[in-house]
């Protein structure tokens, strides 16, 4: 097996290739000047795995070049972060579901895909080949072991991010909760933990992704008023789009730590021990 990647996911794919001891093979990118994408994969062989997040549509045609680059070889996609998979669904007439779109189109000229913690594990339907969700929520869990914190409170920032959260406290043994939204009147909202009093606690916000971050900002100064000890925010996609880190620590959020799945300044926490993982569980079946 050798080892390719696209621009925005060379970290991750050399880390997955020391974990799978496979070798990462050099990779030549070229843009012209009309914008359209090219390039060129050496030494490919029988056994081709692509790494490729999809954090934009560069992303997204590179991707596609890869797999046509690798159309002679046995092909698996590792796509860590898949973009368009919040488009899951269609309001209007007219629209597309962008989700499915994407996913037939990384369907073709491979034989199965990885993604990470997606957003919505409905679209791995959309799929025509095997699809499989990574879970990398013991490596946020193990990164907020390490932040040496005292009986932190791990906190989803709605219910549906509840399992994943529980997934995260549960390598430490922490106490879970969610946050809930109570309408004080018609102007007041109030952001608080549904069960688990958050004063004289360092909490973990954790999620999926953060993108805005405005959601977990207002968390975070309610959490402060609240008398919270300290705040922090993990996640496994740190999109971090429009000025979102900015506006986190302005908030009060004394770190916010993010995998290499969306590869940026923070990325501490790695998916690839995880996706080697069930790339080796899968060959063993």
């Amino acid at each position: 097996m050798r080892i390719i990647s696209t621009e925005r996911s060379q970290v991750l794919a050399a880390r997955i290739a020391g974990k799978l001891g496979a070798p990462l093979v050099e990779t030549k990118f070229t843009r012209f000047p009309d914008g359209e994408l090219y390039l060129r994969c050496r030494e490919l062989d029988d056994e081709t795995l692509i790494v490729s997040s999809v954090v934009d549509n560069d992303m997204l045609v590179q991707t596609l070049l890869a797999i046509d680059a690798a159309d002679r070889s046995r092909t698996t996609l590792v796509v860590p972060y898949l973009g368009y998979s919040r488009q899951d669904r269609r309001f209007f007439p007219g629209e597309p579901i962008s989700a499915r779109a994407v996913a037939r189109a990384l369907s073709t000229g491979v034989e199965r895909v990885y993604i990470v913690n997606i957003h919505d594990p409905g679209v791995l339907d959309h799929f025509s080949v095997p699809a499989t969700d990574v879970t990398i929520a013991p490596a946020v869990g193990g990164y907020i072991g390490d932040l040496r914190l005292q009986n932190p409170l791990v906190l989803a920032p709605d219910e549906g991010a509840i399992d994943f959260a529980a997934d995260v406290a549960a390598v430490g043994g922490w106490d879970c909760d969610h946050l809930e939204k109570t309408r004080l009147s018609g102007e007041e909202v109030r952001i608080a933990p549904k069960t688990i009093d958050a004063a004289g606690r360092d909490v973990v916000i954790v999620d999926d992704i953060i993108s805005t971050g405005g959601t977990l900002a207002t968390a975070a100064c309610m959490l402060r008023e609240q008398g919270a000890a300290s705040i922090h925010a993990a996640c496994v996609h740190g999109v971090l789009t429009s000025g979102a880190y900015t506006r986190l620590r302005a908030a009060g959020v004394s770190s916010v730590v993010s995998s290499d799945t969306y590869e940026n300044a923070s990325s501490f926490i790695s998916a690839a021990s995880a996706i080697a993982t069930a790339i080796r569980e899968d060959a063993h079946r």
